[in-house]
């Protein structure tokens, strides 16, 4: 149902499974991610922690494989393309999580710190949307950000407005974070905002 590989001009992404990703590796970057200020800075505004054991990395792959399979989610590993820093290097983590009763799906990602600042949030973001419109022919992709996370607010509004969609507002205690729920924001675009968009 989901491409295994999906190319853009600047990235790759790959499925999500222990095939393509190394257990060992992803939780050397889980865990530590390029040093712990670094990955406090990534996880800031995440509902995940950053990895404690290597038990907890491979049960999240085999959670994204069991998605994959039962049609739940598109999870891929970000990669750059050979020309850019970093060419093949694990950038971060992408996923189409799919609500089919409502034809909908939703946006997900998180890079690590050293690959921010790219431009690459929206070209994934691109990417994922031509597989839920063009191939899967859901109706609406959702996009949403932690209130605080001003860094995420300006990509989606770009990517979100370049694709003809809007901000739908604030959703209030909304996102289980640590001890907290935080408030966030969610953000649609329709088939019909993104052909108008990109014809």
């Amino acid at each position: 149902m989901f491409p295994e590989r999906i190319e853009t001009d600047r990235l790759i992404l790959e499925r999500l499974c222990h095939e393509t990703l190394d257990v060992f590796e992803f939780y050397d970057i889980c865990s530590d991610a390029d040093g712990p200020e670094a990955m406090d800075e990534v996880t800031r505004y995440m509902p995940w922690e950053p990895h404690q054991t290597l038990l907890e990395s491979k049960e999240y792959i085999d959670g994204v494989e069991e998605r994959w399979e039962e049609g739940e989610a598109a999870g891929y590993v970000v990669r750059p393309r050979d020309g850019e820093p970093g060419a093949g290097e694990y950038a971060g983590n992408a996923a189409l999580h799919i609500d089919w009763d409502r034809r909908t799906g939703n946006l997900g990602t998180w890079l690590r710190k050293r690959f921010w600042g790219r431009g690459y949030s929206g070209e994934r973001a691109g990417a994922l949307m031509e597989l839920a419109f063009e191939r899967l022919d859901l109706e609406l992709v959702s996009v949403s950000h932690h209130a605080d996370n001003d860094q995420s607010r300006r990509a989606i509004e770009k990517y979100v407005e370049a694709h003809g969609g809007r901000c739908e507002g604030l959703l209030r205690n909304w996102l289980p974070h640590g001890d907290e729920v935080s408030d966030e924001y969610r953000y649609t675009i329709s088939q019909a905002e993104y052909r108008d968009a990109t014809e």
